[in-house]
């Protein structure tokens, strides 16, 4: 089998040059988003817009997350989320990426199916909400029956590479059912060795340089560059197919 079909590589996108860059890169598809450093949320209709206009070799996920914070959601958040999926699918959005937490930290069902029916005829990703549930084995249960096709996890540690343990068990567990994509600072000089670890094939980092004009208060921009797409993406194909799985 051809190792580009075994892996499946998303950019985190915090705009449409970032998009750009990913699809020039050879990434499979992009999580949009806005104010990344707030782990993102759910961008503008004209980014939206725009991105969905440019981007026609790659997939368009767009994240619904309202604001930064936990994931405990209002009824007035939720409403706004529900709002937001339908415009994603006006706009002709290929994905959209969400997550909703109860207080006690398991997946609330209840409004995760609200979101679900929302977003028919679209792939659906849980974000990494998944990383603050009390019980990931059991979560994970959960968001298979909600019909998910992803979770994108850093293995409830700050970063993936940290979190390898839980991702093989996770990985393990999924038994074909559902994909895991594993996230949060994964970069050239790890992921093939997260992918050795863990037997995951799916992976969404953002392979951001710094562009432009150094500003004093603001530092500069961080936008992906397609050279650090596709370095990325090569060091991920020198891994064999088989290893890591159990």
């Amino acid at each position: 089998m051809d190792k580009e079909r075994c892996f499946q590589f998303e950019i985190c996108a915090n705009g449409v040059e970032s998009c750009i860059a990913a699809q020039e890169g050879g990434a499979d598809r992009v999580e949009l988003c806005a104010a990344i450093p707030e782990g993102g949320t759910t961008p503008s209709y004209g980014e939206i817009k725009i991105a969905r206009r440019l981007l026609t070799r790659t997939r368009l996920h767009v994240i619904i997350r309202p604001r930064g914070g936990n994931f405990i959601y209002s009824p007035l958040e939720a409403e706004r989320m529900v709002e937001d999926i339908r415009v994603c699918r006006q706009l002709g959005v290929d994905g959209v990426v969400w997550g909703c937490l109860t207080r006690e930290g398991d997946v609330d069902m209840a409004l995760c199916r609200q979101l679900m029916d929302a977003s028919q005829g679209m792939a659906v990703t849980f974000h990494r909400a998944f990383d603050r549930t009390r019980n990931p084995m059991a979560a994970l249960e959960d968001i298979i029956d909600l019909g998910c096709q992803r979770i994108l996890t850093s293995g409830q540690e700050p970063k993936a590479e940290q979190g390898t343990d839980l991702l093989r068990q996770l990985q393990e567990q999924t038994r074909g059912r559902i994909a895991l994509m594993a996230g949060s600072g994964v970069n050239e000089e790890n992921i093939r060795g997260i992918a050795e670890e863990t037997g995951i094939k799916e992976f969404h980092f953002s392979a951001r340089e710094p562009q432009g004009y150094d500003d004093p208060e603001f530092g500069q921009r961080m936008v992906t560059t397609a050279e650090k797409v596709r370095r990325t993406i090569e060091r991920t194909l020198s891994v064999s197919p088989l290893k890591g799985e159990k």
